[in-house]
């Protein structure tokens, strides 16, 4: 007897040389360089020439250390955005920036002094501004290689950079219209100070952290009062920072706000009572041991925080040694002899527990109406210190208290103070817990002069810190430049009388804060939360603080009058200005050369030659004008479509470039604004080099490929806060692996595709029109999706078409067509059509999300074509379908494959092609044969009865040699069926 036929060769099996195994990490880098050498990015430019813009503004990232994981989702969201807008075929270039100037580099620059131990302000202001450019410099090529290698697309050449010349001679241009305007001025007001960077701090230059403070109680005595009986008790007030005890000037109380005078008294149990009253023992202790009760106190309190008072001075008594006076812990009380409202204490003044020292602090305290003052917590009683408060400053200027500049730039108090630490303290800072510990100067002072009624270490607040140091900061008023929010823009605010020019006018559409707030409005968010977001703080925000006091930055390039104080506004001098910084950069501002910029109609004697430096965020916010409309980038254009970037940029650089544009050219620079939340570590948690839970992109891309973190970044609801670790990118891993194999399938199932093979829509198959239709349908959800920057819709509905849809479904069913049908058999055609079709759609969904990938899947197919994202968004055919009765075909298939498991389970059938399936016959739709339900549902034979629920039986009918469908037709196992018969016959015909 013969041996069986091997009928294996006469199978068309996909074909390709695209490997399974991805090797991201070592094919990338290639494919990255040929694109370089290749000048992809203007390739793409000159495709895209003449068509309709989409530009996306580049925020620019610090110039400082390397690329993290929320750096690297930044720029795939970009990129993305770039991508897609190209992909529809408009010209969308991207130009990446660098932040290069401020105290972040000059931190780490002087850091490097520190270790020399060397002093930094004994190097030429000149020299370090050298050492920072090259520092800066140095991490813009590390960011820059390191984005390349995420496969980020751009104009990596010819970058901007906040520290080139003209983008600085740019920055002072931008500054000298708010002078020629009048939107400066300069005042002395409380900002957030770092003393240990020695500079003001902007808001966005900031964080916040939980810390443990000490909280005191101090009584202020009472000299006059409308009210009689409160002359010689003592207001008590509670503040978390003691230091500024010594500087205050006022108290506030709210007029609206209850307040009782109430007696004082200590009581023991004695012989086993209660506390009965004032016990003998208790008040002589009390008289001997606590020098604030030795004249038997009243006190002054809001009354709903009376016994929260009761409670912190009772707690202070747990560290007193009671045993000498032969007593138990005596409990403090208070009983209230009258009530009051708030605005009855007008006219009340108090003398400062330290008036022994005379001079200013005999000065009297008056007290003034706040209506910040809330019953919260404290005593409802605030002190007011005007060096060291928002609204400790607005009250007591309004009533003639002047700040006294008490405390340095370094924290420390300034040497000829009236009060100052004891000798050995006199270095501390104030922001040192050493400083305002119970035992600390203050409060030892306070203690001595009977007015401290308690002080513990335990409370627990929010406070912020420098987001650079990482230490305190606290509120300092020194004179600073100011830019107004509510100054009317028609009207030159006079520097003499800063604070009458900015109420003098109503209209609020037509101050700064006016114009943003209006622009929020009109700018589109994605989310929407954020115009709420940015316009909260907009509309609560003071006056934009624009001096630094470092040394790297832009300079503040005014000169002001010494006899008046007004600063010179000289179109012809600022021209100057503007050309020496083009030409020398920053270095031009300089004492030798404020002549030559002052020219000869004003002496520079006359002159004070401001050495302050802007705030950053300036430079940055005035990237839109040196960037967007300078013309070295003329692929680019003003406003921009786009800005991109965190959360944390409302209040940063979306802000910044907001009010700097509408200040200068009365609207946003921007008419949408997207943004991200922040990675966590993969348990949700705040990622810290401390806790070991950052994850490295670098890392990830030398273990993965960039094509992960890019799946990865455009999966996530990037819009919130999101997380990423080791057992989150195996899961994105395993999802990139199902792609490659969709495109692996398609590239071998396409193998040897000609155009001649292509059969109209009109004549295919029913599924092949309802698998066009699906697609039909993905496109549209693609194009939705990209024009609401919504990406994680946009994967993963790329990813379940391809897994759900195709793989699962459609590549399954018609594999016996591709394996087994005739080459010329239309209906093979017709798969091997829609297969070109979705092939050339899904390269080009994928393109922007796996760029490596789909260059590689592309280059595989097209060796000799260019590359893969010069092409625009695919022409989708258009079929019609049945959605419902594909809807109930595919149920119905679910429900066979659920049936036919058992039998795979029990050996019963090795595969669903030795099934027999009976269906319900009410089930099936209308119209559908019995061989198109065997197709569907990949089985021998389906049959239809009455009744409820799918049955599913071994088929006792023979099995096709080649493709192993048992059928009636096959007379015994090994033979052909008809179908494979005829197939056979025609290849083995001679040629």
């Amino acid at each position: 007897m013969s041996e069986p036929r091997d009928y294996r060769p006469t199978v068309f099996l996909p074909k390709t040389d695209f490997p399974m195994k991805a090797g991201l990490p070592e094919k990338e880098p290639g494919i990255a360089a040929r694109w370089e050498a290749e000048g992809l990015y203007q390739q793409v430019r000159e495709s895209r020439k003449g068509r309709e813009k989409f530009i996306l503004h580049d925020g620019p990232p610090y110039a400082n250390g390397d690329m993290h994981i929320g750096h690297a989702l930044n720029h795939v969201l970009k990129d993305m955005v770039v991508r897609t807008q190209t992909l529809l075929g408009k010209d969308a270039p991207y130009v990446p920036g660098w932040d290069c100037h401020g105290l972040p580099i000059e931190w780490k620059v002087e850091e490097q002094y520190r270790k020399k131990k060397l002093d930094k302000d004994q190097v030429p202001a000149k020299e370090f501004r050298a050492e920072c450019r090259a520092y800066a410099q140095h991490w813009v090529d590390v960011q820059r290689e390191q984005l390349k290698r995420l496969g980020i697309g751009g104009d990596w050449d010819n970058p901007y950079l906040t520290m080139q010349f003209d983008s600085e001679a740019t920055i002072v241009a931008e500054l000298l219209k708010f002078a020629e305007t009048g939107q400066l001025y300069r005042g002395a007001k409380p900002v957030m100070w770092s003393p240990v960077e020695k500079t003001a701090l902007a808001e966005a230059e900031v964080e916040y952290e939980d810390i443990v403070s000490t909280q005191i109680d101090v009584a202020f005595e009472i000299v006059e009062s409308p009210i009689p009986e409160l002359v010689g008790a003592h207001a008590v007030i509670w503040t978390t920072t003691p230091w500024t005890i010594p500087v205050n000037q006022a108290l506030a109380y709210g007029p609206e706000v209850e307040y009782v005078l109430v007696d004082c008294w200590f009581a023991v149990k004695e012989d086993g009572q209660e506390f009965s009253g004032p016990s003998g023992k208790a008040m002589g202790f009390a008289a001997r041991e606590l020098p604030w009760f030795r004249e038997g106190p009243r006190f002054v309190v809001a009354a709903g925080l009376l016994s929260a008072l009761e409670e912190r001075v009772n707690r202070s008594l747990d560290d007193i040694d009671f045993s000498p006076f032969d007593v138990g812990k005596p409990k403090f009380v208070m009983d209230v002899e009258k009530t009051f409202k708030g605005s009855d204490l007008a006219g009340t003044v108090a003398r400062h527990p330290m008036h022994h020292l005379g001079g200013f602090f005999a000065e009297p305290r008056p007290f003034l109406p706040g209506e910040f003052v809330t019953t919260d917590s404290g005593t409802g009683l605030v002190h007011m210190a005007p060096d060291h408060g928002e609204d400790d400053f607005e009250l007591c200027r309004h009533y003639g208290l002047l700040p006294q500049f008490v405390v340095e730039a370094d924290g420390r108090y300034r040497d000829n103070w009236p009060w100052l630490p004891r000798t050995d303290e006199r270095s501390m800072s104030v922001i040192n817990p050493k400083f305002n510990a119970p035992d600390g100067p203050v409060c030892s002072d306070l203690r001595a002069a009977g007015a401290l009624l308690s002080a513990s270490t335990d409370y627990r607040h929010s406070y912020p810190h420098s987001w650079r140091s990482k230490a305190k900061v606290i509120f300092r008023c020194t004179p600073q430049w100011f830019v107004p929010m509510d100054h009317p823009l028609n009207r030159q605010i006079s520097l003499c009388d800063v604070e009458e020019a900015i109420r003098s006018e109503q209209g609020e559409n037509r101050t700064l804060r006016g114009i943003a707030l209006a622009e929020i409005n009109r700018v589109q968010f994605y989310p929407e939360k954020g115009r709420n977001r940015i316009g909260s703080m907009v509309e609560g925000r003071p006056d934009w603080v624009l001096s630094r006091q470092r040394a790297w930055g832009v300079p503040i390039t005014l000169f002001v009058d010494k006899k008046s104080g007004q600063y010179l506004v000289d179109p012809a001098v600022n021209a100057r200005i503007v050309a020496a910084v083009r030409e020398h950069g920053v270095d031009a501002w300089s004492d030798e050369a404020a002549q030559e910029l002052l020219g000869n109609d004003y002496k520079a004697e006359d002159y004070e030659r401001i050495v302050d430096i802007l705030d950053v965020w300036f430079d940055s916010g005035s990237t839109h004008a040196f960037v967007l409309e300078s013309g070295r980038w003329p692929d680019l254009s003003w406003p921009a479509d786009l800005y991109l970037e965190g959360s944390d940029q409302h209040r940063g650089w979306f802000q910044s470039s907001l009010l700097e544009s509408c200040a200068t050219r009365g609207r946003a620079p921007y008419d949408a604004v997207l943004t991200h939340g922040f990675t966590m570590a993969s348990d949700g948690k705040k990622m810290s080099k401390s806790l070991g839970n950052t994850v490295d992109p670098n890392k990830v891309m030398e273990t993965y490929g960039a094509d992960i973190i890019r799946l990865w970044a455009l999966s996530v609801d990037f819009t919130e806060d999101h997380r990423i670790g080791d057992e989150i990118l195996k899961g994105v891993a395993d999802q990139y692996r199902k792609l490659r194999n969709t495109f692996r399938y398609l590239l071998g199932a396409l193998d040897g595709f000609a155009d001649s093979e292509r059969v109209g829509v009109e004549a295919m198959p029913e599924l092949e029109r309802y698998v066009l239709a699906l697609l039909g349908q993905l496109d549209a959800t693609l194009r939705a999706a990209v024009a609401e920057f919504d990406f994680n819709t946009y994967v993963r509905a790329l990813t379940d078409f391809c897994n759900e849809d195709l793989s699962a479904f459609y590549f399954d069913i018609r594999k016996d067509r591709l394996y087994c049908d005739a080459p010329g058999d239309p209906r093979r055609r017709a798969y091997r059509t829609v297969l070109d079709t979705l092939f050339h759609a899904l390269i080009r969904y994928a393109a922007p999300v796996l760029v490596f990938t789909a260059e590689e899947v592309w280059g595989t197919r097209y060796p000799d074509s260019r590359s893969v994202h010069l092409l625009e968004w695919p022409e989708v055919p258009r079929a019609a379908a049945d959605t419902a009765r594909w809807a109930a075909l595919r149920t119905l298939r679910q429900q066979v494959t659920e049936a036919i498991e058992p039998l795979r389970r029990e050996k019963q059938v090795r595969s669903s092609l030795e099934a027999r399936v009976v269906v319900p016959a009410e089930e099936v739709p209308a119209g559908v044969d019995d061989d198109l339900l065997a197709e569907l549902f990949i089985s021998a034979t389906v049959s239809r009865a009455s009744g409820s629920g799918v049955s599913v039986s071994p088929s006792e009918d023979a099995k096709c040699g080649r493709c192993w469908r048992l059928l009636p037709e096959v007379p015994e196992d090994g033979a052909l069926c008809a179908r494979c018969s005829d197939v056979v016959q025609e290849m083995d015909q001679p040629a």
